[in-house]
């Protein structure tokens, strides 16, 4: 999901365009990432324009292409368009291109195949006006034509994805995928942006939330798009990379909640198990020792679980891509020699448990003990051993993250000019 993205570079403005000149203050950019639009582009590019010029806005209409093998430059030329060429492939990657050779004061972002009307883009505007920075459309609200969308996506895949945006990243937004969207120029570097796939729409959001921006949502209509071929998003492959970005992007989810369950109810059934000398008798059921090993596994699961969520978000807060938090402070407050304390205990009482089975084992004279009682204390025995062990590799790890790299910068002064000791005596 991350990479370079090569500068776009600019194809000469058709004559008789009026294209504005990259030192013209302009108000708003008008950009589409195109792949082979040829049926549509122009048709897009026709619609910008003329609401810029009903408008009376200064701006410019831009098309990013991302390696278009038909006439979609040529064409988006010839209606007006400025056009630029980004080599790296995937629709984030256009986009990216074409975002930073925006000279307007605000974006608005829409696909080239017709399926939104640039004629009607009133609301993106006024929103940007009156201090969003970022409008968002919603299809839902303003309206799906029939065949504009699957089934599958608009009654499942878009809501469940926005609703799981809700969820996971506490957004409002009620439409993650909406194509349609306009946001300040100037904010947008801040986001830190790095997908180059379909990602970009959600991450944009994600990231935007993130960052405290004033967003807003308006009605949208979508239309079915007017090309021959078949859509570049796949449902099935697109849908499952969204729904690992979502995860990754959300280590709560991903880690710390399941491993907490996991923990509590290993926990949970392993100390009823241990307690009950002649195992754990629950209706027709007896909750033995293989039960106990279950237990042991959740326990040691889970651990590693919240392990890699507290790891993770002190990667990801301290490089900048994901916001720290309440319990991300703490964990960078969590000194080494606590964790490495913590995990003596934990590997003291192993030890002291094995040694206590032992014990018992010679007092049998080394010979046949019952496994039901002997197993009672060796299995939380080895599981404290374990959970020392990787609590002692965690905090190192921690540790580690915490350093700080690069050069340090120091103010240095003039001992001559400063210091009184060089002064005449």
């Amino acid at each position: 999901m991350t990479g370079v993205v090569s500068s776009p570079w600019t194809l000469p403005d058709p004559p008789g365009s009026g294209a504005p000149e990259p030192s013209d203050e302009l108000e708003l950019t008008i950009l589409m990432p195109c792949l082979n639009e040829a049926e549509t582009v122009a048709t897009c590019v026709g619609k910008a324009r003329d609401f810029l010029a009903r408008r009376g806005v200064r701006g410019e209409v831009l098309v990013a292409d991302n390696g278009s093998t038909d006439n979609s430059r040529r064409l988006a030329r010839e209606a007006g368009a400025r056009v630029v060429l980004v080599p790296s492939r995937g629709n984030g990657a256009a986009l990216h291109g074409g975002i930073s050779a925006a000279r307007g004061r605000y974006v608005i972002m829409g696909d080239a195949d017709d399926s939104y009307d640039f004629l009607a883009l009133d609301d993106f505007l006024d929103g940007l006006r009156d201090g969003a920075d970022l409008v968002m459309g919603n299809r839902f609200q303003g309206g799906i034509q029939p065949g504009a969308m699957p089934p599958l996506h608009q009654h499942f895949g878009n809501p469940m994805f926005s609703k799981m945006g809700q969820v996971l990243f506490g957004s409002k937004v009620g439409d993650f995928h909406c194509g349609l969207r306009g946001f300040r120029r100037d904010k947008f570097d801040g986001l830190g942006m790095a997908a180059l796939g379909f990602e970009f729409c959600s991450e944009m959001i994600i990231k935007a939330t993130f960052a405290g921006w004033n967003i807003t949502e308006v009605p949208t209509k979508l239309y079915p798009d007017g090309r021959s071929r078949a859509p570049h998003l796949r449902t099935w492959r697109d849908g499952f990379r969204h729904l690992r970005f979502f995860l990754l992007y959300s280590p709560r989810w991903l880690f710390l909640v399941p491993g907490l369950v996991a923990m509590l109810l290993g926990f949970g059934i392993g100390t009823a198990v241990t307690a009950a000398v002649n195992g754990l008798k629950i209706g027709s059921l007896n909750l033995d020792i293989d039960t106990l090993v279950i237990a042991a596994g959740l326990i040691i699961v889970g651990f590693q679980a919240v392990l890699f969520a507290v790891l993770t978000k002190l990667y990801a807060s301290a490089e900048g891509f994901l916001p720290g938090g309440r319990w991300t402070t703490r964990a960078r407050q969590f000194r080494l020699t606590t964790g490495l304390l913590i995990s003596a205990v934990l590997l003291v009482g192993g030890v002291v448990g094995v040694f206590a089975s032992i014990w018992n084992w010679r007092s049998s004279g080394f010979g046949n003990v019952s496994p039901r009682h002997e197993l009672r204390i060796v299995i939380p025995s080895i599981t404290a051993m374990v959970l020392g062990v990787q609590l002692a590799f965690g905090s190192f790890f921690a540790s580690i993250l915490g350093i700080k790299h690069g050069t340090p910068r120091l103010d240095v002064v003039d001992a001559t000019e400063r210091d009184p000791q060089f002064e005449p005596a």
